[in-house]
């Protein structure tokens, strides 16, 4: 790697994502090698985008031999932190937050989700053996357990607060399903999800 991460735009580390899994669905295929040429057409972009947003890190291919996808996929799990598990919690166990926790991708990419909490305990006090805790017991169960990402799922009046108690209590990464733009320190990481807006957006061009 010959930059620092501050030098990277957001917008490359987040295109690496759609790379990786790309060249994974290449490599169940067996295809060993690909250009930037064909890269770029499966995902709609220029051969000269994806050998700049590579350059930030480094070489990767050689001239006319393309990439080494198995090569090309451990540098960019490497780079993404994706050779390793991350510890998480998900806040607000309601409809949403059920589905998070029963959603087996976040485990199968290494995203081991090792409690929940909520404001008021159901009755079921686990889901798909995932302990519910009480919101006062967060601080503890975050240092205990060694969380590092926090999956927030309740509404949108609550989303700051529950964040911002996330945040104290050591969380460095929060992924954020609630319908608002919360207030973050630079020193956290955090991505927002809100399909109403992505709707609205796309919605914009149903009638062209």
């Amino acid at each position: 790697m010959n930059n620092t991460e501050q030098d990277i735009p957001d917008i490359v580390i987040n295109r690496l994502p759609l790379y990786v899994r790309t060249l994974n669905d290449l490599k169940s295929m067996n295809q060993t090698t690909i250009s930037s040429e064909h890269l770029g057409h499966l995902l709609q972009t220029t051969p000269a985008q994806i050998r700049k947003d590579f350059s930030h890190f480094g070489k990767f291919g050689k001239q006319g031999k393309g990439y080494n996808i198995d090569y090309l996929l451990e540098e960019l799990r490497e780079i993404l932190n994706l050779n390793k598990s991350w510890n998480s919690c998900v806040v607000g166990v309601g409809k949403l937050g059920q589905a998070v926790i029963n959603y087996q991708g976040f485990k199968d990419e290494g995203y081991l989700i090792k409690v929940a909490f909520d404001i008021s305990i159901p009755k079921t006090k686990t889901i798909s053996d995932i302990e519910i805790r009480s919101i006062s017991d967060m601080n503890q169960y975050i240092k205990t357990l060694d969380i590092k990402i926090g999956i927030v799922t309740v509404p949108a009046i609550d989303a700051q607060g529950v964040i911002d108690r996330l945040i104290q209590s050591g969380v460095k990464g929060i992924l954020n399903y609630a319908p608002m733009k919360p207030i973050i320190p630079k020193n956290v990481s955090c991505m927002n999800i809100d399909p109403i807006l992505s709707l609205q957006s796309m919605s914009y061009y149903l009638d062209k």
